[in-house]
């Protein structure tokens, strides 16, 4: 019978300290809980295929080419004849754009 309530006591101590831990930030929308900075994404290396772009920009396929077309300055590198583009400066090229 004492081998259960040690048991119950255990949970209970850990649901009261996740609990705790979850409402340390509740008015902080914006903090992090620590494992976000390991499972984020790093765009900075990230590369997009030039017949994906158009769904990382939200735009059709014939506006994206455009686009390209219009705005050759747009950031890019080729390897092996293939164009892909850097997501971190595509996003900070965009923001540039719109501004």
């Amino acid at each position: 019978m004492e081998f259960d309530y040690f048991w119950i006591a255990l949970g209970i101590a850990a649901a009261g300290y996740f609990i705790g831990n979850g409402l340390k930030n509740f008015n902080n929308p914006d903090a992090t809980d620590g494992l976000s900075e390991f499972f984020s994404d790093d765009d900075e290396h990230e590369l997009i295929k030039e017949n994906e772009v158009h769904y990382f920009m939200g735009i059709s396929k014939e506006d994206a080419k455009s686009l390209i077309q219009e705005y050759p300055d747009i950031p890019h590198i080729t390897v092996n004849n293939k164009i892909y583009y850097p997501k971190a400066k595509l996003r900070q090229w965009l923001s540039d754009l719109g501004a």
